[in-house]
């Protein structure tokens, strides 16, 4: 069973009401990448009219974890994931809306295939890129994802 955007917002708007409520929205995922977009509005925004930092890392945080839940799933694999360090840069205010596109999908279901095969738990670093409507780099995370077989 292969999630699509619409089943991501739905389990968004179940599981992650924050998130949803903020406008965090899946646009597409496919094995390679996963798009995550939010648009600045008055329930995100900070006092500087500007998006609050928090919601564009939920949203960058959404565009590597959709990855991994799907490649579990469609692998159907029983693997736990956990974020276990995060960073953030920023370039750019965001005043619009963002865009955060994570392309490791490969490198994910490498890293799942080996986790079943040794069963022994790993390590990987997602990168993902947050750009504003004009195409501009506004902000870049990256999250350490710790992956382990659940026995």
């Amino acid at each position: 069973m292969s999630f699509s955007a619409s089943k991501l917002n739905f389990f968004i708007a179940l599981n992650l009401p924050s998130a949803f409520f903020s406008g965090v929205r899946v646009k597409s995922i496919c094995s390679e990448k996963c798009v995550v977009r939010v648009k600045n509005s008055w329930f995100n925004k900070n006092p500087f009219k500007s998006m609050y930092w928090a919601v564009q890392g939920m949203a960058a945080e959404l565009s590597t974890g959709a990855l991994i839940i799907t490649k579990i799933k469609d692998l159907k694999l029983n693997i736990s994931m956990l974020v276990v360090k995060n960073e953030g840069n920023f370039k750019k205010k965001v005043k619009d809306s963002v865009t955060f596109k994570c392309d490791q999908g490969i490198e994910i279901e490498k890293l799942l295939m080996l986790t079943k095969s040794t069963n022994e738990g790993q390590i990987i670093d997602l990168k993902t890129n947050g750009y504003n409507s004009k195409g501009e780099l506004v902000t870049s995370f990256v999250f350490r994802w710790s992956l382990k077989s659940r026995k």
